[in-house]
């Protein structure tokens, strides 16, 4: 039954973190294209700065999360950046608009618990 654990967390990180690459490759492209400064500011960090952080955590984390390296740690830039969709960039809109990345924000703390399971680079 261990295994069938083991295959469940596989599948769920690799689903998870592939839906997420979607979102952040296309904030990879805008900083490839030189639209940084069009990203939304957070924090008072300039808005280049605030874009690469979200690349990492739409992006860069969730590669991590999908060969299983260091998942637990991979899972917080991930998590955090869900959290500053979910309570910052959609704060005051309703929850059916913000839904999805509250999805994203449920499945990486649940990464950042679990880890990845044996079948992973790190086998933990």
């Amino acid at each position: 039954m261990k295994s069938l654990l083991d295959v469940g967390l596989l599948f769920f990180r690799v689903a998870i973190s592939v839906l997420m690459m979607v979102h952040g490759f296309g904030k990879l492209q805008m900083l490839l294209g030189g639209k940084g400064a069009d990203f939304m500011p957070v924090f008072g960090l300039p808005a280049t700065l605030s874009l690469i952080l979200a690349i990492i955590g739409e992006f860069v984390a969730p590669i991590l999360i999908i060969i299983g390296f260091k998942t637990r740690l991979a899972a917080i830039p991930a998590a955090i950046t869900m959290a500053v969709a979910v309570f910052i960039a959609h704060g005051g809109q309703p929850l059916a608009e913000k839904e999805l990345a509250v999805v994203y924000l449920v499945a990486f703390v649940a990464l950042a618990f679990t880890g990845a399971g044996k079948l992973s680079v790190d086998k933990k």
